[in-house]
């Protein structure tokens, strides 16, 4: 028997998390088994466990949209027994079940050796929260961003999309800015090495111009709505924005004057179906460009079975940084 958190609908159709036993005939197809060691808490999950936006639809099921572990078993060529091995996206902890199990099986294209130089806990306090971070900046460098060209913008700093994009940014020697609703994270947005603090409500709405003065030469975006639409009006000549979350709200009401006037782009990040080759580069370059130590300052580690008791908090936006959830 194996540890899991499961959900699944009660008599009035809410959905509802527990831990329970689990056997590896439980398991959904696939030619890979993981036992799992860490997996993580990111905003989807959060979804997951309450039971929203219609991410899954048969129950039940084992959510955990991440994890990181040691190959149990393969009938996969590219993997063996004792590899040490990544899982974000593929709709996995969606579609099929995730990480929030001692043992899990996939296939074997989903999973990411992981890169030396980084661990299954650091992997797991990277995530797909850390990971789109890298590919978001990886995507705006793509478009020219460069550090002498002024500051840039990350939007939600305090999670854990913006945690890593701060710290990534700083290592490589960028000037960060970082908006925040809470004034309580500014010491610990300080020693990612973020330079400015803007208040959320400073930029979360906009003036009705159509362009304002050019202030940043990059922007990774985990907020979306009347916030992206405000800074859209901000960006530098030439400039883009990496858009990754909504945790602000899906619409979009804005003009096409920044994007016809100034060249201004809209780059939309997406790591759930993201190809295998550049999953692989983004980690390699988090395993070699991600301060291990400010990492460290990102995590929270809790047990599995504390994880229910978070559902809220993170669609709430009352987690900071990045949770880790030791599995095994």
């Amino acid at each position: 028997m194996t540890k899991a958190i499961q959900i699944d609908k009660n008599a009035d159709g809410k959905v509802e998390a527990n831990l329970i036993d689990i056997t590896v005939a439980d398991l959904p197809e696939g030619d890979v088994t993981v036992a799992v060691e860490y997996s993580t808490l990111n905003y989807k999950d959060g979804l997951v466990l309450n039971g929203l936006g219609g991410l899954v639809r048969n129950y039940p099921h084992v959510p955990g949209i991440d994890f990181s572990g040691k190959v149990s078993a393969s009938d996969n060529p590219n993997f063996k027994e004792g590899d040490e091995v990544v899982l974000t996206g593929w709709r996995v902890g969606e579609v099929h079940w995730g990480g929030y199990s001692e043992i899990a099986r996939v296939k074997g294209e989903w999973l990411v050796p992981l890169p030396a130089g980084i661990s299954t806990r650091q992997a797991m306090a990277v995530g797909t929260a850390g990971m789109a971070a890298m590919l978001g900046i990886m995507a705006l460098e793509d478009q020219g961003m460069h550090k002498d060209d002024g500051p840039v913008l990350v939007t939600g700093a305090a999670g854990g999309v913006g945690s890593v994009a701060c710290a990534i940014l700083a290592a490589n020697g960028y000037e960060v800015d970082a908006v925040t609703g809470r004034a309580a994270s500014a010491d610990y947005l300080h020693s990612m090495g973020v330079k400015t603090i803007i208040a959320r409500e400073d930029i979360s709405t906009p003036n009705g111009k159509p362009m304002n003065k050019e202030r940043w030469a990059g922007c990774v975006d985990s907020v979306g709505g009347s916030m992206l639409a405000n800074i859209l009006t901000q960006m530098k000549y030439g400039k883009s924005v990496a858009a990754i979350g909504l945790a602000g709200g899906a619409g979009l009401e804005t003009t096409v004057i920044p994007f016809l006037l100034r060249g201004v782009s809209l780059l939309g990040i997406d790591s759930v179906m993201c190809p295998t080759s550049r999953r692989q580069l983004a980690w390699q370059r988090l395993a070699n460009e991600l301060p291990m130590a400010k990492l460290e300052e990102m995590v929270n580690e809790v047990a599995l079975s504390e994880v229910p008791a978070l559902a809220k908090p993170i669609i709430n936006g009352e987690v900071q940084g990045r949770t880790v959830v030791k599995v095994s």
